[in-house]
C-alpha cells in the first residue's frame, strides 16, 4: 500500500509523515520498566542516552518516567514530574536538536513538560483518562500522540471495530477541547489490553485503521508479542521487533517508537526502498 501524507504541525517545524518512516527513541527515566528499568534513571545516563538515540538517527526522543509494564504501579504527579523535568530543562539547555515527544496520561505532567520546550504530549490513556490533557495540548498548540488502551473491550467483538470504536472517542475528545486535526496521531497499542494473537491480528489488519484518517505509530519494541512468540528476554528481542517494524511499515505506519534505533532505522529505509524505490545514487 501507499502511505498517507501528514503534515503535523508543532513547535520547531511540522512532522512530515509518509513514505518516509520516522523513528522515535525511547527514553525511559524510571526504575521499572520492562526492558530498560532503572538503565537511565541516573540524570547523566538519561542525557547520554538521549545523545545515543539521535546519533543512531533518532527523529523523536520520547521520555517517559512512569512504566506501563503490566503489573506496574502508578507514580503520583510529583514523582513524574521530579523523574522528567530535570532531563527535559538540560535538553533544552543544550537546544537538543529533536522534538522531545512526553509520554504521559497526566495533564499537568504534559503542561509542565511543554512549557519547559516538549514537542508532542504521547498519552497511553488516549485522552481518556484525565480529561484536563487534551485541554492542555489545545492551549499550547501541542500535538498528540492517542494509544489504545481499552481495558473493557468485549473480546466477543471484532478487534478492529472495537478499536475504532474507542479511538473515535479519543478523536472526539481532542476535536471538542481544540486540538486542530493536523495535532492528531494515533497509536493501535500493541500489547495494551490485546490478547498475544489480537496483537497479531492487530499488526496484519494495521491499515484498517487508516479509516479513521489520522497518521499510526506503530510501537512493539522488545514487547511480550515477540517474547512469547521467540521464548526470548527483552533484549534478545531486536530482530523480532525489526520484524514487526517493517510489517507494520507496510500497513501503512509512519512512525516507529523503538528501543534499537539504528537497527530498526536500517530496516525501514531498506522497506521504503522496495517500496518506492531507492534514492538517487549521489556522483
Amino acid at each position: 500500500m501507499t502511505h498517507t501524507a501528514h503534515n503535523v504541525v508543532m513547535a520547531g517545524g511540522p512532522l512530515k509523515l509518509g513514505r518516509d518512516p520516522l523513528v522515535m527513541g525511547i527514553l525511559n527515566v524510571t526504575p521499572d520498566s520492562f526492558s530498560d528499568g532503572g538503565d537511565f534513571s541516573n540524570r547523566d545516563l538519561a542525557l547520554n542516552h538521549a545523545d545515543a538515540l539521535i546519533a543512531e538517527g533518532a527523529d523523536i526522543v520520547d521520555l517517559g518516567g512512569e512504566s506501563t509494564r503490566p503489573g506496574s504501579e502508578e507514580v503520583g504527579v510529583q514523582a513524574e514530574l521530579d523523574r522528567v523535568m530535570p532531563i527535559l530543562d538540560a535538553l533544552a539547555a543544550r537546544d537538543f536538536e529533536a522534538p522531545i515527544s512526553i509520554d504521559t496520561y497526566k495533564a499537568l505532567v504534559a503542561d509542565q513538560a511543554v512549557q519547559a520546550g516538549a514537542s508532542l504530549i504521547n498519552d497511553v490513556r488516549g485522552l481518556q483518562r484525565d480529561p484536563e490533557i487534551a485541554a492542555v495540548a489545545a492551549c499550547h498548540g501541542t500535538p498528540v500522540i492517542a494509544m489504545h488502551w481499552d481495558t473493557e473491550r468485549d473480546s466477543g467483538l471484532d478487534l478492529i471495530d472495537e478499536m475504532k470504536r474507542w479511538l473515535s472517542r479519543s478523536i472526539e475528545i481532542a476535536l471538542n477541547a481544540g486540538i486542530a486535526k493536523d495535532k492528531i496521531i494515533l497509536d493501535p497499542g500493541f500489547g495494551f489490553a490485546k490478547s498475544f494473537a489480537e496483537n497479531y491480528e492487530l499488526l496484519n489488519r494495521l491499515d484498517e485503521l487508516h479509516a479513521l484518517g489520522f497518521p499510526l505509530l506503530v510501537g512493539t519494541s522488545r514487547k511480550r508479542m515477540i517474547g512469547n512468540l521467540l521464548d526470548v528476554p527483552p533484549r534478545e528481542r531486536v530482530s523480532g521487533t525489526i520484524a514487526t517494524s517493517v510489517l507494520g511499515y507496510l500497513k501503512g505506519g509512519h512512525i516507529f517508537r523503538v528501543h534499537d534505533v539504528r537497527a530498526n532505522r536500517d530496516a525501514l529505509r531498506v522497506a521504503a526502498a522496495a517500496l518506492y524505490g531507492p534514492p538517487q545514487q549521489k556522483g
